[in-house]
């Protein structure tokens, strides 16, 4: 029976380091593939290490507190008959031969990048070759790092692309109207510019309204539309929470709305919060988000809604939910049509692709084939 590592994961492009909260499963105790073992958190989000194997957890390398470099051994899985020795030398191998990454080695993955299109300015990032490639459409105030969990696994079987919305996070703050079509325009301008005939959409939230009305728009572009916590399936929003995260400034005034996204409001950093603080304090931020909030949440209703003809406008759709969505109500998933696949996932808020990202990658795959 193979010993099996576990080691600190690299979540985003960004992560140096993350610090052990605590273990999840007991030294002895049985763990099986997808287990969550240990919490773990980083500059960005808590989250837990998931087992890659089936056996019992032999070792607690890393202890609570502890702050590890990517790739650190955090604890060891085998078989119950594997003896103490065997799990000792091997483990005195891996921290003898354990060299942590420079940051300079570590920089030289993918970084995003910058282009002038259709007369803005928008970021992006890529990962992965070929295939038909997924374009990843971030929500309402969000960015391409609400993906640093799905980045990775999707692009082992094709390019990967995610960009920042006019008015989002690195790209251009300028909107004319902040309409769902300026932002379908922009994302279709996008492809053009980066020759991308024809691509998987992704969108979360607001994305997918955007990915959808991409869809109305310019259907040939669009090979599926994977909807995850989907804006334009339903009238309902959240407006307390559209119109705190439009006019909250401060730490104090956004956490309360933040915490809202996951079902589990501790995953919440402090760190994650102040980057939010850092964006919307950005020149024209807050004139964007007003814009985009008036055109696609006007008067706390969705203004678009695609539900009756979501199976019209792509060959292929799937629909995943986390059940304990505060922002846009699970029940928007109930009763598409037959041919939409349809996966909701009990214990997940909001940020779904987040909070479960292992389950969300892996039925992404599935569904892009």
């Amino acid at each position: 029976m193979p010993i099996h590592m576990i080691t600190m994961p690299k979540w985003g492009l960004s992560m140096e380091q993350g610090q052990v909260n605590g273990w999840l499963k007991e030294v002895g105790e049985k763990v099986a593939k997808g287990d969550e073992i240990l919490d773990v958190e980083t500059d960005k989000i808590s989250s837990g290490v998931e087992c890659a194997f089936d056996g019992t957890l032999r070792r607690q390398i890393a202890q609570q507190g502890d702050t590890l470099p990517i790739g650190a051994l955090l604890g060891v899985v085998a078989d119950a008959e594997t003896s103490d020795a065997d799990i000792d030398a091997a483990v005195e191998a891996f921290q003898r031969d354990f060299v942590p990454a420079t940051a300079d080695a570590a920089d030289v993955g993918p970084q995003p990048e910058k282009a002038q299109i259709g007369g803005r300015t928008l970021r992006y990032l890529k990962i992965g070759d070929g295939g038909t490639p997924a374009v990843l459409i971030h929500g309402f105030g969000g960015d391409l790092n609400n993906w640093l969990f799905n980045h990775a696994d999707l692009a082992a079987h094709r390019a990967v692309w995610a960009l920042d919305l006019p008015g989002h996070g690195e790209s251009g703050k300028a909107l004319d109207t902040g309409s769902l079509d300026e932002l379908a325009d922009s994302v279709i301008a996008f492809l053009d510019d980066r020759g991308i005939e024809r691509a998987h959409l992704v969108g979360h939230s607001l994305g997918s309204a955007v990915s959808m009305t991409v869809a109305a728009k310019a259907p040939e572009r669009v090979a599926s539309l994977a909807l995850i916590a989907g804006a334009g399936l339903g009238d309902e929003i959240n407006r307390e929470y559209i119109e705190g995260f439009v006019e909250g400034s401060s730490r104090n005034t956004l956490k309360p709305h933040l915490v809202k996204l996951f079902a589990d409001g501790s995953l919440v950093t402090r760190q994650l919060i102040e980057d939010i603080v850092k964006y919307k304090r950005l020149e024209g931020v807050n004139d964007a988000l007003r814009k985009i909030a008036g055109s696609a949440f006007e008067g706390g209703v969705q203004s678009r809604v695609y539900r009756d003809r979501l199976d019209t406008l792509a060959p292929r759709t799937l629909v995943i939910w986390g059940a304990q969505d505060q922002i846009i109500p699970a029940a928007h998933a109930q009763g598409l049509p037959a041919q939409v696949r349809v996966h909701v996932i009990d214990g997940k808020g909001h940020m779904v692709q987040m909070e479960a990202a292992s389950d969300v990658n892996r039925l992404l795959n599935e569904f892009f084939g």
